[in-house]
């Protein structure tokens, strides 16, 4: 090995592009940054798309995509919405922690966020759910989501029964016109992040990956985060 050139062998690990050196204090800005460039590239036909990981009530790990429609670089935080009585609400009851990853293959990078869960306000599912096609909020409505149903022919019955006592029409639903408010057993979610790893694709395997992590306790009515501690990881 020590006749080795070590620019040459430098040259052969070395991708197209590495995370900052010196590592940055807090990693959200670059999270931030790496899905608004996949969401302005359109690398998939969802950027926003996150690999939810939760742990059931028996102990065993569940893991499901899920849309993240926010994040915040200040405060360290993504969310996401879905059926509080699901297969994922129950566990997120029964342990208030999961994992999130995000990865865009044609861009060699890939987010990974865990920490503790907690609901976000109604006032915020509120607003979000309005911005939904009436289509979805009136799908929100139907289905127990998770929960067993004898065919897909039953499913649509549910759906059409739906919205008959809800008052929309298929032309409504078509048109997108009808004022439908949030079910009670749908909302959002915020994952604090505690652990952010970032990770880039190197030449033979010899990535580019770096990970921080921070302390977030439960404070009064909110969460409380500590300082960010990064450190580069072998691939």
């Amino acid at each position: 090995m020590g006749n080795f050139d070590q620019s040459n062998i430098s040259g052969i690990y070395a991708p197209p592009e590495l995370l900052p050196e010196p590592l940055p204090p807090d990693p959200m800005a670059l999270v931030s940054a790496w899905l608004d460039e996949a969401t302005r590239r359109k690398v998939q036909p969802n950027p926003n798309a996150i690999a939810l990981a939760t742990v059931g009530q028996d102990g065993r790990p569940q893991c499901r995509i899920v849309l993240c429609k926010g994040l915040s670089v200040e405060r360290g935080w993504l969310t996401f919405f879905t059926n509080y009585t699901s297969r994922k609400g129950d566990a997120l009851a029964s342990h208030a922690f999961a994992a999130a990853t995000m990865h865009w293959d044609t861009l060699d990078r890939q987010v990974r966020i865990e920490g503790p869960v907690e609901r976000v306000s109604g006032s915020e599912s509120d607003a979000y759910y309005a911005t939904r096609p009436v289509e979805s909020r009136l799908g929100a409505w139907a289905s127990d989501q998770s929960r067993p149903i004898p065919s897909r022919k039953a499913m649509l019955e549910k759906v059409e029964d739906t919205a008959a006592r809800l008052g929309l029409t298929p032309e409504m639903i078509v048109a997108n016109e009808g004022s439908i408010a949030r079910p009670p057993h749908w909302g959002g979610y915020r994952l604090w992040a505690a652990r952010v790893e970032l990770w880039m694709a190197g030449p033979g395997r010899v990535h580019d990956r770096a990970v921080w992590t921070r302390s977030v306790t439960p404070f009064a009515s909110e969460m409380k985060c500590g300082a960010w501690e990064a450190t580069r990881l072998q691939p």
